[in-house]
Parts: structure tokens; sequence; C-alpha cells
């Protein structure tokens, strides 16, 4: 997917350019479950993990720095452990402590009434009750970013809304005028195939795996004058 974004708030990790690796599979009904999305998960993980280590093999003065696995963890969980952080600072905090993170379930109201993050009502399946026990089919999968010292979100991806989670998630936003649209009305309908997907972003695994501190440096775009000569006095060449 490359679309423009002119509204962005730009900076070191936000370009106006968006660029990423969309993908969708078609899954059985039976494989709307969390043991399906953690096996994938770990396969999406386990190829940047082998572009790293390619990388390595090519320039040994950038050296592998990805963990082993990863630890899953639901945004309520998350919430438990950090609750008087904000979510930005409470990802930072785990994925500081694991290396790599990936955070289910989010879309949904925590405790605290607020979610974790957003998303739409038609969009990843964030309200069915997991086999934990939490709601959520979905999440997002963090690095730490040495460059940066921060969590860094590389992917965003989750199981599909199916019939009941459509109903019961455009019920929940109050958009329930969108079941006749025709994408909505189909799956619905039961004419639609169960889906996992999500995003990679591509200029974002470039900066992880290139160790650079700013998206400019692998994505030519265009950047304020002013943060061009600030980048410049810092070293960095925005292109």
């Amino acid at each position: 997917m490359n679309t423009l974004r002119p509204d962005e708030h730009l900076d070191n990790l936000h370009s106006i350019y968006v660029d990423q690796w969309d993908w969708e599979k078609v899954i059985r009904k039976e494989e709307r479950n969390l043991d399906f999305l953690k096996k994938t998960v770990r396969r999406i993980y386990e190829a940047i993990k082998v572009t790293e280590n390619k990388i390595f093999v090519e320039y040994p003065q950038i050296e592998p720095q990805l963990s082993d696995e990863i630890h899953f963890i639901h945004s309520e969980e998350l919430l438990q452990i950090y609750p008087d952080l904000n979510p930005k600072q409470r990802e930072d905090e785990i994925v500081r402590k694991w290396g790599t993170v990936f955070i289910i379930g989010i879309g949904a109201p925590l405790s605290n009434g607020q979610a974790h993050d957003s998303r739409a009502a038609d969009y990843d399946d964030w309200s069915t009750i997991n086999s934990d026990g939490y709601c959520g089919l979905n999440g997002d999968l963090l690095l730490w970013n040495s460059v940066l010292e921060e969590a860094f979100e590389i992917s965003s991806m989750g199981i599909r809304v199916d019939e009941s989670a459509l109903k019961l998630q455009l019920a929940l936003r109050g958009e329930e005028y969108k079941e006749s649209l025709m994408f909505h009305s189909k799956l619905l309908a039961g004419e639609l195939p169960y889906t996992i997907g999500g995003g990679i972003g591509q200029s974002r695994l470039c900066m992880f795996l290139l160790r650079k501190a700013h998206i400019g440096e692998v994505q030519s775009s265009i950047w304020p004058e002013e943060m061009r000569s600030k980048c410049k006095s810092e070293g960095i060449e925005l292109l």
C-alpha cells in the first residue's frame, strides 16, 4: 500500500508518504483463535529475523539485535502492570524489558475505560473473548529500537471480524448504519471468507534494520526546512 497523508504530523517516524506491505490471508472458521494469531505473528517475526541476519552477513558492522522469542501480553495485563503510565509509556517499559513484544487486544476499552489504541469497528476483531479470557484477536508487534531507545511498532495485524464481531463492534461504536454497505452486508450475510491480515511498514522496517534515527534517511519525502536543518545539525541527512 502506498498513499499520501498530507495532514500527517511529521516527525522522525511519520511522513506524508505511507508505504507498507499489506497482506490478507483466507482462514477457516476454526482458525479464528489466539493460537493461530500467535503462530502467524511468529512466522512474520522469523522472516524479519532472517532478514536481519542476512544484512549482518553483508554488513558485519550492523550486528543482530532482535530477541530470540516474542513476549505476548494482552493490553489489559499491560495496564495492570503499569497502571500509572499512558499507553506509549507502557509500551516502552515492556519492550525495554523483553526486546520484542506483541500486544494483544487493541481497540476494546480496558478496565480504566480507555482503549490501548484506536481500531476501526469493521476491521480487526477486538471484541471476541479469546482463550486467555480477554477481548481481542488482534494486536501490534513492537521491537526495541536501540537508536531511539523506545518501543518501535513494526506491524499492526489481526484476525478480521466475522459476522457476530462486526455486528457487535458496529453497535459499540454507534455505526450500525454501515451494515447496509456492500462489504458489511456481504460479510453479515456469510458471503465473504474469514481472514487474517495486517500491514508491515516498509520504511519502518528499513529504519530498524539499518539502525536509522529518522524515516527520512530511508524514504524520499517532503520535510519542513526547519526539520531538515535540525537533522543536519545532528549529522542526519534526509532524502
